[in-house]
């Protein structure tokens, strides 16, 4: 009996305990699907993760399936939810609906701004999430995997206007697998497969494939966004030669040289070239992984991917109702030149205040221009240039600094740039 009432006891002591001991806090973030987003002419379906810590104005990515996949998919099998935990930006994880579950990369409705397929439905949920979570559209960005990848190729290109980079794991270039009206095997023009393009026999010179993305926007002259590619050296499914396409793609896009600034072996096996400038936020980046087929992106490239876009940093936001004091600022530029054309580099780095927005101007030699800018936004485009700061940039610690690229015609800049805080 003595031992029963011990047991009771014990057992009665160990649910008090249950009862009373607060449980751990839960995070209320959950991928959800959102309906009625806007205009969806094939019908995608959207899921949304928003993460429990944000700032006031978070970035926001689209996470974009392979084919046989989904959102909910991508969403499990990917860092990018875990990495939006970290850094606080949103995540769109759209799901295609036609058979096999691959995305419309192809046909003519799919390879226009203000595209009638599969892009316009993405672009759709981009301006939703815009709109309900007042994100900062400077920062909006693409990601994807093999269907996706492709897909990543043809929202920047259809899209120019709103991503500002984008991080295509095993896709092909812009127009690649773009059906032709003369095609027996594709009578109706319609989405499908490529098989010339996917093994890798559709070669182009750099000016084509970048006619074919200027093509889709006619008349556009805004900023091009960057791009960051990966794909396994050993891939049959999308081979091997349309990483190199890609490049070649959009070097000619965003106006640097097909010949790289920097190489280097992040990790055994991948090698990593950067075109334009040598930074974190080059205008183009490859990366390369030997002994690999069609299994990306591996462990640690999402990281890499976030870190391309700028969205690895944890710097609570501002209050914008204290804004820090604003303090003096200098600048530096460094230059990467061609016959013809140059990208430069500025380094922005605060007083001894923090600042709270910063203005840089440049003057360019006689016949030079600007031709596009990023992590800045640029008045004038010759003579004397002014870029001044984008929302998530324009914060800067005392003592700390912060970099800005252009590219241009004619001769770089030979006098130093000036800085004013705002």
């Amino acid at each position: 009996m003595r031992k029963l009432w011990t047991a009771l006891c014990a057992a009665v002591v160990a649910l008090a305990v249950a009862v009373v001991l607060p449980a751990a806090p839960a995070s209320a973030a959950a991928l959800t699907e959102v309906t009625n987003f806007g205009a969806n002419p094939t019908g995608l379906r959207m899921h949304l993760y928003v993460p429990d810590q944000r700032p006031a104005a978070p970035a926001l990515l689209v996470a974009v399936h392979y084919c046989t996949g989904s959102g909910p998919a991508f969403y499990s099998g990917t860092e990018f939810k875990s990495l939006a935990d970290q850094y606080g930006f949103i995540v769109i994880y759209p799901s295609a609906t036609r058979s096999g579950n691959c995305f419309d990369v192809s046909s003519p409705g799919a390879l226009t701004h203000n595209s009638t397929s599969d892009p316009a439905g993405i672009v759709s949920m981009v301006r939703y999430v815009q709109q309900q979570y007042r994100t900062d559209v400077d920062r909006t960005f693409v990601t994807g995997a093999s269907s996706g990848g492709m897909m990543t190729n043809v929202l920047l290109g259809d899209y120019p206007d709103v991503f500002a980079a984008g991080s295509a794991f095993m896709g092909v270039p812009f127009g690649c697998f773009a059906a032709s009206a003369g095609d027996p095997t594709n009578p109706a023009n319609q989405a499908g497969w490529n098989s010339t393009c996917s093994s890798g026999q559709l070669i182009k010179t750099p000016a084509a494939w970048g006619d074919l993305v200027r093509a889709a926007y006619p008349g556009y002259t805004g900023r091009r966004p960057r791009m960051q590619v990966f794909h396994g050296a050993t891939d049959t499914t999308l081979a091997y030669p349309n990483f190199g396409e890609e490049i070649k793609q959009w070097t000619n896009v965003l106006g640097v040289s097909q010949t790289p600034v920097a190489t280097d072996t992040p990790q055994s096996g991948w090698t990593r070239t950067r075109y334009g400038a040598n930074t974190v936020q080059a205008p183009v980046e490859g990366i390369s992984v030997a002994n690999v087929g069609h299994s990306l992106p591996l462990s640690g490239m999402a990281r890499m991917a976030i870190a391309f876009f700028g969205l690895d940093t944890t710097t609570p936001p501002t209050d914008p109702t204290t804004p820090p004091p604003s303090g003096a600022c200098t600048a530096t530029v460094s230059l990467n030149s061609w016959t013809g054309g140059y990208v430069a580099t500025v380094r922005v780095t605060a007083g001894a205040a923090a600042l709270s927005g910063w203005t840089v101007s440049v003057t360019l030699p006689s016949g030079g221009a600007v031709t596009s800018t990023w992590n800045a936004g640029a008045t004038g485009s010759s003579g004397t240039v002014s870029f001044r700061n984008v929302t998530w940039n324009g914060q800067v610690a005392a003592g700390g600094s912060t970099e800005f690229g252009f590219q241009g015609t004619g001769a770089g800049p030979t006098a130093a740039p000036v800085c004013q805080a705002a």
